[in-house]
């Protein structure tokens, strides 16, 4: 077996459960030390009043936790007691069950508090919501058409690549079937994604899509995503909304020997989209069940950063093979998730609908997703917790992107020959003869 696929060191018999129980999400430690800076810092993912609670909360946690020592140390005292001395041993048994049950309820709150706490933004984040984003460049020419742009669903309806009607009947709304040619192209962007990034040096996997609680929790969609994730009830087990959630979990528990560790996953992956009622309706630009090719990386902190816009030089390389015209944007710290510290969007330009829109992403979670999922490696005789990343190669909104740019006038599609050695037709709709 090669070094790159030797198993890794495991931390035996301690269940992810434990692993809850005992891993901080974030170091509180540096939030006791210097809590101005984390509450000017997450004052930017709006996360102010979370952070200065959980500080309160565990000012009185410690506190409560010295008396409660203090008051077992008392109960534990040896000799035989005199009987002024049981009346005080019975005041301080009742004081300390009251405070017990004080220190158990601060407990519990501190850690619904922990386990909200997002990951500070970087420096270089831009603040603001959704629409303040930094473009960082622009790449590509936007096609220039002799007739109207459609969008991706009129061209695809015309050939009956897409079938949201039938996708309704069988699933619901946001399901849609892919039909003939674009069911081929739509594989060949995967196939074509995989071969891409393998070559960069990630490890090919093939991720289960239904994990446990704990992959949720620690890859930090429980408990602020929990409301997109679909559940299984019956089996305790969750679909994933992405392969970076099974692929972070795959070393778990894990102390890991060589770094980086480099991935690259497809899976199918489901989302519910709440709160996204209206919101992108026509076609599969925001569907329930899409398939994905995602990066994941495992490394050290001191390389985090450089990783990130290795990440990103690779989706910009795939996006520039399929030539699409992109914009590459520095999302707004009030518009990161929770685990992300930094991310990087590429928007496709879509001619049918006049403007870029977002096709991938890549974020630096640092240390957040591996503090709550116990990955750590060594250095010098410690255990410290590793850096993780994901981006994403593929999804099927580079396929719409396709169908949008390369159009022609008779409706047929002009597929990029770099997908042809992938199984996709050289060309799409065009009519025999």
């Amino acid at each position: 077996m090669s070094r790159a696929h030797r198993r890794p060191r495991c931390d035996a018999g301690l269940s992810p459960r434990a692993v809850r129980e005992f891993v901080e999400v974030i170091d509180i430690r540096e939030l006791r030390k210097d809590p101005g800076a984390y509450l000017t810092k997450l004052s930017r993912k709006d996360a102010h009043g979370l952070v200065q609670e959980l500080l309160e909360v565990d000012a009185a946690w410690r506190a409560a936790t010295t008396v409660a020592e203090g008051l077992r140390s008392r109960l534990k005292a040896s000799g035989k007691p005199t009987p002024d001395q049981l009346q005080e041993l019975q005041r301080a048994k009742e004081e300390f069950q009251e405070t017990e049950s004080r220190l158990a309820e601060l407990d519990r709150r501190r850690k619904e508090l922990l386990d909200r706490v997002p990951n500070p933004p970087a420096d270089d984040v831009p603040s603001g919501g959704e629409d303040d984003f930094e473009v960082l460049r622009e790449v590509g020419t936007k096609p220039s058409f002799g007739f109207a742009a459609r969008d991706h669903l009129d061209l695809a309806q015309a050939h009956g690549w897409i079938d949201a009607p039938r996708g309704t009947k069988v699933s619901g709304s946001r399901f849609v079937y892919r039909i003939g040619d674009l069911a081929l192209l739509e594989l060949a962007l995967y196939r074509y994604a995989l071969a891409r990034v393998a070559e960069k040096g990630h490890i090919p996997l093939l991720p289960p899509v239904l994990v446990r609680e704990e992959a949720m929790y620690g890859t930090g969609f429980f408990p602020t995503e929990a409301v997109n994730i679909y559940g299984v009830e019956r089996d305790a087990l969750y679909l994933v909304g992405t392969s970076e959630v099974p692929v972070a979990a795959f070393h778990a528990q894990e102390i890991l020997e060589e770094l980086p560790r480099r991935y690259v996953a497809y899976s199918t992956c489901f989302r519910r989209e709440a709160g996204a009622a209206g919101k992108d309706t026509r076609g599969m630009f925001r569907v329930h069940q899409f398939d994905k090719v995602e990066m994941f990386v495992y490394c050290v902190p001191e390389t985090s950063a450089d990783e990130h816009e290795r990440l990103l030089a690779i989706e910009e390389g795939l996006v520039k093979e399929l030539g699409l015209p992109y914009r590459v944007i520095n999302v707004a710290a009030g518009d990161l998730g929770a685990p992300a510290v930094k991310k990087y969007d590429i928007e496709a330009w879509f001619p049918g609908q006049g403007r870029y829109r977002e096709i991938t992403s890549t974020s630096n979670t640092t240390d957040f997703q591996s503090r709550r999922l116990a990955i750590r490696f060594r250095r010098a005789g410690r255990a410290e917790p590793v850096h993780t990343l994901n981006g994403t190669a593929i999804t099927a909104r580079a396929m719409i992107a396709i169908l949008e740019n390369f159009q022609e006038a008779d409706g047929s599609i002009a597929v990029p020959s770099v997908l042809w050695e992938f199984g996709a037709p050289r060309k799409m709709g065009s009519k025999p003869g």
